[in-house]
């Protein structure tokens, strides 16, 4: 059949008397090579941000997915409600309202349908804006993006309040996103930081926010790159990301961050203590804190130490090798020779471009990371699998089957059914 008899068949005014006036800015309607028409029915697929499109060519009917082409298409799916609570919540963010970037964090971080797809929309408005004054820079990124981690006891909390404070009296606006873990048994969170941090929690350039990590491997939550997106939409040009230090959060960490810093405790052992964790090779700062009183001496001795050890390592970057410095945050000691160290980290990877290329790269890291999240979602929601996961969770539980042979019948029922 021909495309002029698919034409006869189908004709284009049938299929356009059927949709609403209201869905019809949702279509994609585009000329591709061979085609006849092209109409698209809009689709409820990852939070309607896909239609499905029907093309008619010479060899017959195709059907697949597009994405709409601007975000005012998606505004137009929400309410006059949501609509005004998007604007109030962009415009105030863009203006560096401590208020609506709180209640934007808060959107992005909710689990409520709706409350994603509103949030989502924010993003992409957020994410333009970002777009053209990352342009209006001359293409250079807007803000320095460090992440923290150390074992429980390394000063985490008083490091950052005592750099932070340095950084304000500079001129910087500070955010810092403190990660707490939440309790595995009540689901809690204690979300403590920000008390301890009350010099800083006071100053008008300083902006914290805690979040729980609601179970997520690797101690930061799910929305924790989003969040930093909208702290650098209300113009904080320096982001703290602060992670719980169980060990696997240094690798989750390290793929949302331009810097990551590791903080170590004077008292933590000897240098083969971080290669077997493999924690110190994905550090490009070393910071020994505590380094005052009595601990001055072995503090010294831990930083020779890790010194010698980061030689053995391979390095991650042509123009950057990994330092060790020492620190007081209760003396002041070394925090302002910290920063000089971070400031020609950023300069030389943007010269060289390592820093562009990272940030690109852990776009795509992230993007996989939520889509394996939402998929193990999905999978546990699954009609075919739903009923069946907590009976053979009992039969691995008593000996019955094997771990790997209930996954695989799990696997086998959710393939057959999908």
């Amino acid at each position: 059949m021909n495309a002029s008899s698919l034409l006869l068949r189908f004709p284009p005014y049938r299929f356009l008397k059927t949709i609403r006036k209201s869905s019809l800015n949702s279509f994609c309607l585009r000329s591709l090579p061979g085609s006849a028409f092209l109409y698209g029915q809009q689709a409820d697929l990852l939070q309607s941000s896909f239609v499905r499109q029907l093309m008619v060519s010479s060899k017959g009917l195709k059907t697949g997915w597009c994405c709409p082409a601007t975000t005012e298409q998606q505004m137009l799916e929400l309410s006059a409600k949501d609509q005004r609570l998007l604007d109030k919540l962009y415009n105030g963010l863009i203006c560096g309202h401590r208020a609506c970037l709180a209640e934007a964090i808060t959107l992005v971080e909710s689990t409520h349908s709706r409350k994603k797809e509103i949030a989502q929309v924010l993003l992409q408005k957020v994410l333009s804006y970002h777009r053209e004054q990352e342009q209006l820079n001359k293409g250079k990124p807007l803000a320095f993006r460090v992440g923290l981690s150390g074992p429980p006891g390394a000063g985490k909390s008083t490091f950052i309040e005592c750099f932070g404070k340095m950084l304000t009296e500079r001129g910087r606006k500070v955010s810092v996103l403190a990660v707490d873990p939440s309790s595995s048994t009540s689901g809690g969170s204690l979300l403590g930081d920000k008390t301890r941090m009350t010099e800083l929690s006071r100053d008008m350039n300083a902006y914290i926010r805690p979040s729980p990590t609601r179970g997520t491997l690797g101690g930061v939550t799910r929305t924790t790159n989003e969040v930093i997106l909208l702290c650098e939409g209300a113009g904080y040009d320096i982001v703290l990301v602060e992670t719980v230090g169980v060990g696997q959060s240094e690798f989750a960490v390290a793929d949302m961050v331009d810097m990551f810093v590791l903080l170590l405790p004077p008292a933590g052992g000897d240098e083969l203590q971080g290669i077997k964790r493999g924690i110190i090779e994905m550090a490009d700062l070393v910071v020994v804190t505590k380094a005052d009183g009595d601990l001055v001496v072995p503090a010294r001795r831990i930083q020779a130490e890790y010194i010698s050890a980061l030689k053995l390592l391979r390095k991650r970057s042509k123009v950057w090798s990994p330092k060790v410095m020492r620190i007081s945050a209760r003396t002041g000691e070394g925090i302002s020779d910290m920063w000089d160290k971070m400031t020609e980290f950023r300069d030389l990877m943007l010269v060289s471009g390592e820093l562009i290329t990272k940030r690109r790269r852990q776009q795509k890291v992230w993007m996989w990371n939520v889509i394996q999240e939402n998929m193990l979602d999905h999978f546990r929601s699954h009609l075919a699998v739903r009923d069946q996961i907590p009976l053979l969770e009992e039969k691995v539980v008593s000996g019955i089957l094997s771990p790997g042979l209930a996954a695989d019948l799990l696997l086998k029922a959710f393939k057959g059914r999908s």
